[in-house]
């Protein structure tokens, strides 16, 4: 079975060049996630012909109902996710290690538009899929992401793009003095995360501890970069972007409480697709969104810069069901 032995290091290496250089690849089928979300179990699974890898997925698993474990292949599988029968034998290979770890589903949401054949032919497999069927809140990622296409424009055909008003903040942060750099310190990585625990408290919502930040930076030291902006001496504003693959991924923001007139998110945002447009990275993806209204400060935020193409929708998840029971409690909680 080809099941990654992880303590193997020439088998791991193998199934991590794969993974790392395939067109299909994300930041989240990267073994580097594992150290990441590290109270999950990995399980790297992989298909190959000729003695060469054709399609990896990596998954992990957590308790979900009880001693039972949800079996997550997060943004995956690295393969071309239209190959639905590819995919299913994938997912078969996966099978018998995901029971043996006690998963009660296996699933999958690849990047990959919403399409109605496809959703058909995922389902003619026997799939179960969670997509127009559920509330957008409803899947463990937001569907709907805010996707900027890099392919062939330049940096003044990407600006030229955006809404007048987002032009017109990341002038107006830069005329009045913010500036901007970066650097993957763990010193950087503290003062955004300081920034980042001010601005979750500001609207009321959780945030996670410096140590998963720190774990991501070590994971993807190569790929990562904090962003900070800075105005007379005070760092008002600060991002996390990986850039992986095909795309530079703004993963996470944060902005202080003061001088928040400054527009100094909107000037990062441009300072990191900038970065993303010297790689000939081919997408800046800006994360997702579970609402597609004008009175959510997040999307109206991240519309700006997506302008006029607005949102992408994606396939949403598509799951093995191995234990019926414990599948409908975990998806009715």
């Amino acid at each position: 079975m080809p099941i990654v032995d992880i303590t193997n290091e020439a088998d791991l290496s193998r199934y991590e060049h794969f993974v790392r250089t395939s067109p299909f690849a994300t930041t989240t089928q990267d073994t580097g996630w594992s150290e990441v979300k590290n109270n999950w179990i990995p399980l790297y699974v992989y298909l190959e012909e000729a003695g060469e890898i054709i399609a990896a997925m990596s998954v992990l698993m957590v308790n979900a109902v009880g001693e039972q474990k949800l079996a997550y292949c997060c943004k995956g599988p690295v393969c071309d996710p239209r190959d639905t029968a590819l995919v299913d034998r994938l997912i078969q290979e996966a099978e018998a290690a995901a029971r043996d770890h006690q998963a009660f589903v296996l699933r999958i949401d690849p990047e990959t538009a919403y399409d109605e054949e496809l959703h058909k032919q995922y389902a003619e497999l026997g799939y179960v899929l969670r997509n127009r069927n559920v509330s957008s809140k409803d899947t463990t990622q937001p569907r709907y992401n805010m996707v900027l296409d890099l392919l062939g424009k330049t940096e003044q055909e990407l600006l030229e793009s955006f809404h007048s008003k987002t032009r017109y903040n990341i002038r107006l942060s830069e005329r009045k003095g913010v500036t901007t750099r970066y650097s993957a310190e763990t010193s950087d990585l503290e003062l955004f995360h300081q920034l980042y625990v001010v601005m979750s408290n500001r609207h009321g919502i959780s945030y996670r501890p410096y140590n998963y930040f720190a774990r991501m930076l070590e994971a993807y030291k190569d790929y990562t970069r904090v962003y900070l902006a800075e105005h007379e001496g005070d760092t008002i504003a600060a991002a996390v972007a990986i850039s992986y693959g095909d795309k530079t991924w703004y993963i996470y923001g944060a902005s202080a409480n003061e001088k928040r007139n400054l527009m100094a998110p909107h000037l990062l945002q441009w300072e990191m697709i900038k970065w993303a447009v010297e790689q000939g990275k081919q997408r800046y993806d800006f994360g997702g969104v579970f609402k597609l209204d004008q009175s959510d400060g997040l999307y109206r935020f991240k519309e700006g810069f997506c302008y006029p193409d607005r949102y992408s929708e994606y396939m949403g998840e598509i799951d093995r069901v191995l234990d019926e029971e414990a599948y409908r409690t975990f998806i009715s909680k």
